[in-house]
Protein backbone atom coordinates (compact mmCIF):
# COMPACT_ATOMS: atom_id res chain seq x y z
CA UNK A 1 0.00 0.00 0.00
CA UNK A 2 1.04 3.56 -0.66
CA UNK A 3 0.43 6.84 1.15
CA UNK A 4 0.08 10.32 -0.31
CA UNK A 5 1.49 13.49 1.20
CA UNK A 6 0.20 16.94 0.25
CA UNK A 7 2.33 19.97 1.10
CA UNK A 8 0.09 23.03 0.97
CA UNK A 9 2.21 26.15 0.64
CA UNK A 10 1.54 29.77 -0.13
CA UNK A 11 3.00 29.44 -3.64
CA UNK A 12 2.50 25.81 -4.66
CA UNK A 13 0.57 22.70 -3.70
CA UNK A 14 2.95 19.74 -3.92
CA UNK A 15 1.82 16.13 -3.64
CA UNK A 16 3.67 12.85 -3.77
CA UNK A 17 3.09 9.11 -3.49
CA UNK A 18 5.24 7.52 -0.79
CA UNK A 19 6.01 3.80 -0.59
CA UNK A 20 6.63 1.63 2.47
CA UNK A 21 10.32 2.58 2.47
CA UNK A 22 9.31 6.27 2.74
CA UNK A 23 10.51 6.94 -0.80
CA UNK A 24 8.60 9.28 -3.10
CA UNK A 25 7.82 7.30 -6.23
CA UNK A 26 5.98 10.10 -8.03
CA UNK A 27 5.20 13.74 -7.31
CA UNK A 28 3.73 16.79 -8.97
CA UNK A 29 2.61 20.30 -8.06
CA UNK A 30 0.20 23.05 -9.02
CA UNK A 31 0.06 26.77 -8.13
CA UNK A 32 -1.85 27.57 -4.94
CA UNK A 33 -3.20 30.96 -6.06
CA UNK A 34 -4.22 32.01 -2.55
CA UNK A 35 -6.30 35.00 -3.67
CA UNK A 36 -9.12 32.74 -4.92
CA UNK A 37 -11.85 31.06 -2.81
CA UNK A 38 -10.52 28.45 -0.40
CA UNK A 39 -12.85 25.81 -1.81
CA UNK A 40 -11.11 26.10 -5.18
CA UNK A 41 -7.75 25.43 -3.55
CA UNK A 42 -9.11 22.21 -2.02
CA UNK A 43 -10.63 21.19 -5.35
CA UNK A 44 -7.19 21.53 -6.94
CA UNK A 45 -5.70 19.43 -4.14
CA UNK A 46 -8.18 16.69 -4.96
CA UNK A 47 -7.45 16.96 -8.67
CA UNK A 48 -3.71 16.78 -7.99
CA UNK A 49 -4.16 13.62 -5.92
CA UNK A 50 -6.09 11.98 -8.74
CA UNK A 51 -3.49 13.06 -11.28
CA UNK A 52 -0.46 11.63 -9.46
CA UNK A 53 -2.32 8.38 -8.79
CA UNK A 54 -3.19 8.00 -12.46
CA UNK A 55 0.29 9.05 -13.62
CA UNK A 56 1.81 6.40 -11.34
CA UNK A 57 -0.44 3.70 -12.81
CA UNK A 58 -2.31 3.23 -9.55
CA UNK A 59 -5.90 3.57 -8.36
CA UNK A 60 -7.33 5.17 -5.24
CA UNK A 61 -7.77 1.67 -3.85
CA UNK A 62 -3.96 1.38 -3.75
CA UNK A 63 -3.69 4.38 -1.41
CA UNK A 64 -3.90 3.65 2.30
CA UNK A 65 -4.07 7.24 3.53
CA UNK A 66 -3.59 10.87 2.57
CA UNK A 67 -1.88 13.45 4.77
CA UNK A 68 -2.05 17.20 4.35
CA UNK A 69 0.32 19.75 5.88
CA UNK A 70 -0.70 23.38 6.11
CA UNK A 71 0.82 26.50 7.60
CA UNK A 72 -0.92 27.93 10.63
CA UNK A 73 -2.75 26.43 13.61
CA UNK A 74 -4.25 23.07 12.68
CA UNK A 75 -6.66 20.83 14.63
CA UNK A 76 -5.97 17.28 13.52
CA UNK A 77 -8.98 15.90 15.40
CA UNK A 78 -11.55 18.06 13.62
CA UNK A 79 -9.64 18.30 10.34
CA UNK A 80 -9.82 22.08 10.43
CA UNK A 81 -7.23 24.78 9.88
CA UNK A 82 -8.05 27.06 12.78
CA UNK A 83 -6.03 29.95 11.40
CA UNK A 84 -3.51 30.45 8.61
CA UNK A 85 -3.19 34.12 7.77
CA UNK A 86 -1.22 33.79 4.53
CA UNK A 87 -3.77 31.26 3.22
CA UNK A 88 -6.87 33.12 4.36
CA UNK A 89 -8.02 30.10 6.40
CA UNK A 90 -10.09 30.60 9.54
CA UNK A 91 -11.84 27.58 11.09
CA UNK A 92 -11.65 26.06 7.62
CA UNK A 93 -12.87 22.42 7.34
CA UNK A 94 -10.19 21.32 4.90
CA UNK A 95 -10.39 17.55 5.48
CA UNK A 96 -14.16 17.26 5.08
CA UNK A 97 -14.00 19.28 1.87
CA UNK A 98 -11.15 17.18 0.50
CA UNK A 99 -13.16 14.04 1.18
CA UNK A 100 -15.79 15.33 -1.23
CA UNK A 101 -13.20 15.21 -4.03
CA UNK A 102 -11.47 11.87 -3.40
CA UNK A 103 -12.71 8.51 -2.16
CA UNK A 104 -9.80 7.74 0.17
CA UNK A 105 -11.23 7.38 3.66
CA UNK A 106 -8.22 8.11 5.86
CA UNK A 107 -7.17 11.74 5.55
CA UNK A 108 -4.98 13.41 8.16
CA UNK A 109 -3.93 17.03 8.58
CA UNK A 110 -1.18 18.74 10.56
CA UNK A 111 0.78 21.97 10.82
CA UNK A 112 3.69 21.95 8.37
CA UNK A 113 6.49 22.31 10.92
CA UNK A 114 4.97 19.64 13.19
CA UNK A 115 4.67 17.28 10.24
CA UNK A 116 8.27 17.90 9.22
CA UNK A 117 9.37 17.01 12.75
CA UNK A 118 7.21 13.87 12.63
CA UNK A 119 8.66 12.93 9.26
CA UNK A 120 12.20 13.23 10.62
CA UNK A 121 11.17 11.07 13.61
CA UNK A 122 9.61 8.36 11.43
CA UNK A 123 11.89 8.37 8.39
CA UNK A 124 14.71 10.87 8.82
CA UNK A 125 17.44 12.11 11.11
CA UNK A 126 15.58 11.22 14.34
CA UNK A 127 14.42 7.77 13.27
CA UNK A 128 14.57 5.43 16.26
CA UNK A 129 14.73 8.23 18.84
CA UNK A 130 11.96 8.28 21.43
CA UNK A 131 12.09 12.06 21.75
CA UNK A 132 13.22 14.63 19.20
CA UNK A 133 12.94 18.26 18.26
CA UNK A 134 13.29 19.66 14.77
CA UNK A 135 13.88 23.28 13.86
CA UNK A 136 13.84 24.78 10.37
CA UNK A 137 16.04 27.75 9.50
CA UNK A 138 14.29 29.32 6.54
CA UNK A 139 12.41 32.57 6.05
CA UNK A 140 11.52 32.15 9.72
CA UNK A 141 12.42 29.62 12.40
CA UNK A 142 9.86 26.81 12.62
CA UNK A 143 9.80 23.90 14.97
CA UNK A 144 8.18 20.69 16.06
CA UNK A 145 8.43 18.51 19.16
CA UNK A 146 8.03 14.72 19.18
CA UNK A 147 7.89 12.76 22.42
CA UNK A 148 6.72 9.25 23.18
CA UNK A 149 5.52 8.60 19.66
CA UNK A 150 3.40 11.72 19.28
CA UNK A 151 3.74 15.36 18.29
CA UNK A 152 3.35 17.74 21.21
CA UNK A 153 0.82 20.41 20.23
CA UNK A 154 -0.41 21.89 23.51
CA UNK A 155 -4.02 22.13 24.61
CA UNK A 156 -4.92 24.39 21.69
CA UNK A 157 -2.89 22.77 18.87
CA UNK A 158 -0.68 25.88 18.70
CA UNK A 159 2.46 24.68 20.52
CA UNK A 160 5.83 24.46 18.84
CA UNK A 161 6.37 28.10 17.84
CA UNK A 162 10.00 27.66 18.80
CA UNK A 163 11.23 30.61 16.78
CA UNK A 164 9.37 33.01 19.05
CA UNK A 165 11.32 32.56 22.24
CA UNK A 166 13.08 35.83 23.07
CA UNK A 167 16.87 35.58 23.19
CA UNK A 168 17.62 39.33 23.15
CA UNK A 169 15.35 41.54 25.27
CA UNK A 170 14.21 44.60 23.29
CA UNK A 171 16.21 43.25 20.36
CA UNK A 172 15.47 43.11 16.65
CA UNK A 173 11.79 43.40 15.67
CA UNK A 174 10.09 40.13 14.74
CA UNK A 175 7.20 39.58 12.35
CA UNK A 176 5.14 38.25 15.29
CA UNK A 177 5.15 41.69 16.92
CA UNK A 178 7.67 40.97 19.66
CA UNK A 179 11.28 42.10 19.76
CA UNK A 180 14.35 39.89 20.13
CA UNK A 181 12.82 36.61 18.98
CA UNK A 182 15.16 33.77 18.03
CA UNK A 183 13.62 33.90 14.54
CA UNK A 184 14.85 37.46 14.04
CA UNK A 185 18.43 36.27 14.54
CA UNK A 186 18.67 32.64 13.43
CA UNK A 187 16.43 32.45 10.38
CA UNK A 188 17.93 32.76 6.92
CA UNK A 189 16.29 36.19 6.87
CA UNK A 190 18.15 37.12 10.05
CA UNK A 191 21.43 35.92 8.57
CA UNK A 192 20.84 37.96 5.42
CA UNK A 193 20.08 41.05 7.53
CA UNK A 194 23.33 40.60 9.47
CA UNK A 195 25.24 40.19 6.21
CA UNK A 196 23.72 43.35 4.74
CA UNK A 197 24.56 45.30 7.87
CA UNK A 198 28.19 44.15 7.76
CA UNK A 199 28.44 45.00 4.06
CA UNK A 200 27.15 48.51 4.77
CA UNK A 201 29.62 48.86 7.64
CA UNK A 202 32.52 47.72 5.45
CA UNK A 203 31.55 50.12 2.69
CA UNK A 204 31.30 53.02 5.13
CA UNK A 205 34.70 52.25 6.66
CA UNK A 206 36.44 51.38 3.39
CA UNK A 207 37.08 47.85 4.59
CA UNK A 208 37.45 45.33 1.78
CA UNK A 209 35.45 42.10 1.99
CA UNK A 210 35.03 39.18 -0.35
CA UNK A 211 31.30 39.29 0.40
CA UNK A 212 31.09 42.27 -1.97
CA UNK A 213 32.54 40.17 -4.81
CA UNK A 214 30.21 37.26 -4.06
CA UNK A 215 27.15 39.52 -4.12
CA UNK A 216 28.29 41.13 -7.38
CA UNK A 217 28.73 37.70 -9.00
CA UNK A 218 25.47 36.20 -7.71
CA UNK A 219 23.31 39.30 -7.91
CA UNK A 220 22.03 39.23 -4.32
CA UNK A 221 22.85 38.58 -0.69
CA UNK A 222 21.82 35.11 0.48
CA UNK A 223 22.22 32.88 3.49
CA UNK A 224 25.34 31.45 1.81
CA UNK A 225 27.16 34.77 1.28
CA UNK A 226 28.89 35.09 4.65
CA UNK A 227 29.62 31.37 4.99
CA UNK A 228 31.21 31.18 1.55
CA UNK A 229 33.29 34.31 2.10
CA UNK A 230 34.44 33.06 5.50
CA UNK A 231 35.71 29.85 3.89
CA UNK A 232 37.72 32.10 1.56
CA UNK A 233 39.45 33.62 4.58
CA UNK A 234 37.41 36.82 4.82
CA UNK A 235 37.49 38.28 8.34
CA UNK A 236 34.36 40.45 8.01
CA UNK A 237 32.42 37.40 6.88
CA UNK A 238 33.75 35.46 9.87
CA UNK A 239 32.37 38.16 12.15
CA UNK A 240 28.93 37.68 10.58
CA UNK A 241 29.07 33.90 10.89
CA UNK A 242 30.36 34.08 14.47
CA UNK A 243 27.48 36.34 15.46
CA UNK A 244 24.93 34.17 13.66
CA UNK A 245 26.26 30.96 15.21
CA UNK A 246 26.27 32.55 18.68
CA UNK A 247 22.56 33.32 18.45
CA UNK A 248 21.75 29.99 16.82
CA UNK A 249 23.56 28.14 19.61
CA UNK A 250 21.74 30.16 22.27
CA UNK A 251 18.37 29.08 20.90
CA UNK A 252 19.45 25.48 20.38
CA UNK A 253 20.71 25.34 23.96
CA UNK A 254 17.31 26.57 25.14
CA UNK A 255 15.69 23.75 23.16
CA UNK A 256 18.01 21.21 24.79
CA UNK A 257 17.45 22.57 28.28
CA UNK A 258 13.66 22.66 27.91
CA UNK A 259 13.01 19.37 26.12
CA UNK A 260 16.16 17.24 26.59
CA UNK A 261 15.48 15.39 23.30
CA UNK A 262 17.62 12.49 22.17
CA UNK A 263 18.01 14.17 18.78
CA UNK A 264 17.70 17.78 17.71
CA UNK A 265 17.61 18.00 13.91
CA UNK A 266 18.20 21.17 11.92
CA UNK A 267 16.47 21.72 8.60
CA UNK A 268 15.71 24.63 6.29
CA UNK A 269 17.95 26.48 3.87
CA UNK A 270 20.75 27.30 6.32
CA UNK A 271 21.08 23.59 7.13
CA UNK A 272 22.61 23.13 3.68
CA UNK A 273 25.88 24.14 5.39
CA UNK A 274 25.73 20.58 6.78
CA UNK A 275 28.52 19.28 8.95
CA UNK A 276 30.31 22.63 8.68
CA UNK A 277 27.44 24.27 10.57
CA UNK A 278 27.27 21.47 13.14
CA UNK A 279 31.01 21.75 13.81
CA UNK A 280 30.58 25.45 14.59
CA UNK A 281 27.48 25.27 16.76
CA UNK A 282 27.85 21.96 18.63
CA UNK A 283 30.75 23.01 20.90
CA UNK A 284 28.82 26.11 21.98
CA UNK A 285 25.71 24.10 22.82
CA UNK A 286 27.76 21.47 24.66
CA UNK A 287 29.43 24.17 26.72
CA UNK A 288 26.25 26.06 27.60
CA UNK A 289 23.68 23.31 28.10
CA UNK A 290 22.44 22.51 31.60
CA UNK A 291 24.43 19.76 33.32
CA UNK A 292 27.13 19.70 30.68
CA UNK A 293 29.28 16.62 31.11
CA UNK A 294 27.09 15.10 33.82
CA UNK A 295 24.67 13.09 31.71
CA UNK A 296 23.94 12.09 28.11
CA UNK A 297 23.77 15.01 25.74
CA UNK A 298 21.36 15.68 22.93
CA UNK A 299 22.79 14.84 19.51
CA UNK A 300 22.59 17.62 16.94
CA UNK A 301 21.99 16.38 13.40
CA UNK A 302 21.18 17.83 10.00
CA UNK A 303 17.65 16.92 8.90
CA UNK A 304 17.57 14.30 6.17
CA UNK A 305 14.29 14.81 4.32
CA UNK A 306 15.28 18.21 2.92
CA UNK A 307 12.93 19.52 0.23
CA UNK A 308 10.72 16.46 0.57
CA UNK A 309 10.06 17.05 4.29
CA UNK A 310 6.57 18.41 3.62
CA UNK A 311 5.44 15.54 1.40
CA UNK A 312 6.98 12.75 3.48
CA UNK A 313 5.96 14.38 6.74
CA UNK A 314 2.39 14.57 5.46
CA UNK A 315 2.41 11.03 4.15
CA UNK A 316 3.42 9.52 7.49
CA UNK A 317 0.70 11.29 9.48
CA UNK A 318 -1.39 8.75 11.33
CA UNK A 319 1.47 6.27 11.60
Amino acid sequence: MYRIGIDLGGTNIAAGIVNEKFEIIHKDSTPTLTSRPNEEIVADMGALVKKIIADAGLTEADIDAVGVVSPGVVDGETGCVIFAGNMGFKNFPLVSLLKSHISIEKIYIENDANAAAWGEAIAGAAKGARSSVMITLGTGVGGGIVDGGRVFKGFNSAAGELGHIVIETDGRPCTCGRRGCWEAYSSATGLINMTNEKLAECEKNGRPTKMTEIVANRGKVSGRTAFDAMRMGDEAAREVVDMYVKYLAAGLTNMVNIFQPEVLSIGGGVSNEGQFLLDLVTPLVDRERFGSGLFRSTELRIAQLRNDAGIIGAAVLGM
